[in-house]
């Protein structure tokens, strides 16, 4: 199974851009592990690691400053679409999010996003539905203490910056996508 040309679709704004600098580092049918630098560079902000649920209903990512230290864990309640004609993979940002600090706060933002996508008619009731069902077991993972188990797929890629053998794995995959 090869890896797949990566997308980030969001609702509001509506957009859908190409992760073309995301590296792929694990990929199997129920989850997608990805390094990556901020697609739009801040102070604080620097790169991070994201792991995908893809039957889930989620994206956990770990969030860096430049100094490597973590700065918070950031989910997304996504929907998935695999496309085998061109092999992509459209993770589709709908729209609800939680933020767990490292001291362990944790925020859930954007929810009246979903109120908003919805009387705008860009988000059906069944991606409603799907939604608030993947943030109920997110949720649910989370305030059960599975942090860390959900976001184990990322620690062996925990260094502070993506290692010369991943710098390496991105520019191939950029060549490899034309």
């Amino acid at each position: 199974m090869s890896d797949p040309v990566l997308y980030r679709r969001r609702l509001i704004p509506d957009e859908c851009i190409l992760l073309k600098d995301d590296v792929i580092l694990r990929h199997d049918p129920d989850i997608l592990v990805t390094g990556w630098r901020a697609l739009r560079p801040r102070k604080d902000l620097d790169h991070g690691f994201s792991c995908y649920y893809l039957k889930r209903g989620y994206k956990i990512s770990r969030f860096y400053a430049p100094d490597g230290r973590l700065l918070y864990h950031y989910c997304d309640i996504i929907s998935c679409d695999f496309n085998p004609e061109d092999n992509s993979l459209i993770a589709t940002d709908l729209l609800a999010d939680v933020i767990i600090y490292p001291d362990g706060f944790v925020k859930v933002v954007d929810l009246s996003e979903i109120s908003d996508a919805l009387e705008q008619g860009l988000l059906s009731q069944a991606l409603l539905r799907s939604a608030l069902r993947s943030l109920d077991h997110l949720l649910t993972q989370i305030y059960g203490g599975r942090l860390a188990e959900l976001s184990a797929p990322m620690d062996g890629f925990q260094a502070g910056v993506l290692s010369s053998a991943q710098q390496a794995l991105c520019g191939q995959a950029r060549q490899n996508r034309g």
